[in-house]
């Protein structure tokens, strides 16, 4: 039974859970987020020695081993937010078909991980997925980028889920790394974005005056019409220097 309160939606196309499973590469272990009834745990384990799956749901949690007989599949009936990456080895990857509800906090718990994985791979709202890759940024897209290489794989239709969702679903392909900025310059960038859609200097005010600001941005080579989406991590990046 498909339990509408924590967003399950089974996708049973075996072709794109093939694709899906292809884009992580590979390897000696998948840790795998909300695998509910297995379909894609099936594609995971032709290409892994192991899995590591992590299930909220109890019911479906309990009955996971029985589908893979035989298999090295460790089952973790627990919230994903609470799991400690900790004890994941050197190389695993991730793979998950993840709520809608929860995408942006699954995110960065993945990415702030104690042990980073190599590869990433999740399916999601198309629009976050999309939100992520844009080169129109948000904070939580240079979030992303400043600690992960980020590429879009496959879309999903909605009708090729049970139940179907209200939107389509595509696949974000993220490949960790050291960030590329300091927790201070994320703050920053925070405070830069705490009135969207205002010019970027009228939310700097609080630090310089107009008139500094605007020579900063001029110095920078930026706008001064920009707003907070126009600029990427390396403006960011600079302009923090010349502000703070």
């Amino acid at each position: 039974m498909v339990n509408k309160a924590l967003g399950q939606h089974w996708l049973n196309n075996r072709v794109i859970l093939e694709e899906i499973a292809e884009l992580t590469g590979g390897g000696e272990i998948c840790l795998e987020i909300g695998p509910g009834l297995g379909t894609l745990t099936s594609s995971l384990f032709r290409r892994f020695k192991k899995i590591v799956a992590v299930e909220f749901d109890a019911d479906l949690a309990r009955k996971l081993p029985g589908s893979f007989p035989g298999k090295n599949l460790e089952v973790v009936n627990g919230d994903i937010l609470k799991f400690d990456f900790s004890k994941m080895p050197a190389g695993y990857k991730v793979a998950g078909n993840i709520p809608y509800y929860i995408t942006s906090p699954i995110i960065e718990k993945v990415l702030t991980a104690e042990v980073l994985p190599e590869k990433v791979v999740l399916l999601m709202q198309k629009e976050v997925a999309e939100r992520v890759a844009s080169e129109k940024e948000t904070v939580l897209s240079l979030f992303v980028k400043n600690r992960a290489e980020v590429e879009l794989g496959p879309v999903v239709l909605k009708g090729e889920f049970t139940p179907p969702p209200k939107v389509d679903s595509q696949v974000l392909v993220l490949t960790p790394h050291a960030p590329v900025v300091s927790d201070a310059v994320m703050d920053f960038i925070k405070l830069a974005f705490k009135a969207p859609r205002k010019k970027l200097i009228h939310n700097l005010a609080g630090h310089k005056s107009k008139e500094e600001l605007i020579l900063i941005f001029d110095k920078l080579g930026l706008s001064r019409d920009a707003r907070p989406a126009d600029l990427h991590l390396s403006d960011y990046q600079r302009l923090y220097k010349n502000v703070l």
